[in-house]
């Protein structure tokens, strides 16, 4: 066998908003793009109502823990992982429908759907800052930055000014605030690499479009939450990121669409 042969693996990410509305969105991108892995957030759906023959029949192996009208993550592969868990393992809220990991040979995808926090006072505001915390540790127990692992998902934060399109006006929303850009940024500082700013350092570049804002693509009102984070052995595997926004712009679409990225394995 060569040791030197190189292969191309793609990872993306999307925030469906109900799997299950989103269903033939999802299998029409599944077909035209081919992803090695998907990973899917706000699936919204009990365990029993996933569709899952449509996905299998797409060609994909799926995992999902999900609930009624809320939360819910799932990991499409075309190859059977090594391994399959969902939820935190210290003593705090397991969270099971918002973390989901598989791990493929070397490779280790972990899923998330971070709390949003509602408002600054809220109690699920602080449940978010701790959130990141508990995730910084979930990584430092499982993991080296050495090892190859890729972190995606719905974060529910915009790091920087350029990931909004208003950020003046921000400072006191739960997904940009001081407080929840830190809270990221100490968890990325356990050792990941934003693939996609890795790429794209321009402004202007949007996953989540608003339903209640008219013309959101159009107009360019949208906010960078959902994220391609690798350690830095994966990340300098990277070729490329791209936010497609193509299926915003379909029927019925969800208000975030699908973020990739492409490494040479």
């Amino acid at each position: 066998m060569d040791n030197n042969f190189l292969y191309n693996m793609r990872i993306a990410t999307f925030n469906a908003n109900s799997v299950r509305s989103r269903l033939p969105i999802i299998l029409e991108w599944l077909k035209e793009n081919s992803p090695d892995i998907l990973c899917i957030q706000e699936t919204k759906a009990v365990d029993s109502d996933f569709p899952v023959l449509d996905i299998t029949s797409a060609g994909y192996k799926v995992f999902y823990k999900g609930e009624k009208s809320y939360n819910g993550v799932a990991i499409l592969c075309k190859d059977k992982p090594d391994a399959v868990e969902f939820g935190f393992s210290d003593t705090g809220q397991k969270d099971e429908t918002r973390l989901a990991y598989v791990k493929l040979g070397k490779l280790n995808v972990i899923n998330t759907y971070v709390p949003q926090g509602r408002e600054l006072d809220h109690a699920m505001y602080q449940y978010k800052l701790k959130w990141f915390k508990r995730l910084k540790q979930y990584f430092a127990e499982k993991f080296k930055p050495t090892d190859l692992v890729v972190w995606v998902g719905d974060l529910n934060v915009a790091p920087l000014a350029i990931d909004i399109h208003n950020a003046e006006k921000q400072a006191e929303h739960v997904c940009y605030h001081v407080d929840v850009r830190k809270a990221l940024a100490d968890t990325l500082s356990w050792g990941f690499t934003d693939v996609f700013r890795k790429h794209h350092p321009e402004a202007g570049q949007y996953t989540y479009y608003d339903y209640r804002t008219i013309d959101a693509v159009g107009r360019k009102m949208g906010w960078r939450v959902d994220h391609i984070l690798a350690t830095k052995p994966l990340a300098d595997k990277s070729t490329d990121s791209f936010i497609d926004i193509k299926p915003r712009l379909k029927e019925k679409p969800s208000d975030h669409t699908f973020l990739v990225a492409d490494f040479k394995m």
